[in-house]
């Protein structure tokens, strides 16, 4: 495997860890800051709508960007603030604009990290390279759905918005090796 995969992969699986430690629990945060039911699917609709939108427009645009790793951290670190955007959220209003801002990193980050992840698979090794990050994904998802449930349980919507943050943060900081040379002797992703 290419070290450029393994540099996506492990950083799209910290932000799936961070993602995914809420998931389970959202409806039960959207209660707590005054919304209802329709509240939670509108600002998830909000994410969904304003993500599809601009991939549609955002990926034409990036089969020309010469450095796609660029857009890749760039989305990442829309999702990072998205994190942090969280620990600030007081009403549905807030809530939706956070919501809105995932779509954003969203939309730059799919289509480039797609591409990139694309063009780095080995010869002969499509299906189980695209099969390994699609097994990680759901294994991260359902480890992190038990765990994210607990830490809120124990401890409150605050401080799993702080994990939240701190391991995205983690995954950005690991996506950014994507613009480093191979010959760097301090990664710690072997080549």
């Amino acid at each position: 495997m290419q070290r450029e995969l393994k540099i996506l992969l492990t950083s799209s699986n910290l932000f799936l860890l961070a993602g995914g430690l809420f998931g389970p629990i959202y409806a039960v945060f959207v209660e707590q800051i005054g919304g209802d039911l329709l509240t939670a699917g509108g600002a998830y609709g909000a994410f969904s709508i304003s993500a599809g939108i601009l991939i549609f427009f955002l990926s034409r645009w990036e089969d020309h960007v010469k450095h796609q790793e660029k857009l890749v951290i760039i989305g990442f670190l829309l999702n990072c603030m998205g994190y942090a955007g969280y620990l600030f959220i007081r009403s549905p209003i807030d809530l939706f604009i956070v919501q809105i801002m995932f779509g954003i990193g969203e939309a730059v980050n799919t289509p480039a990290f797609d591409g990139l992840y694309s063009r780095h698979l080995d010869r002969g090794k499509f299906v189980s390279e695209w099969g390994m990050w699609e097994s990680m994904y759901r294994i991260i998802t359902a480890a992190a759905a038990a765990v994210g449930g607990l830490l809120a349980l124990m401890f409150g919507f605050r401080l799993l918005f702080a994990v939240m943050l701190i391991i995205s943060v983690t995954g950005l900081l690991v996506s950014v090796l994507l613009v480093y040379p191979r010959k760097r002797k301090w990664s710690f992703i072997p080549s």
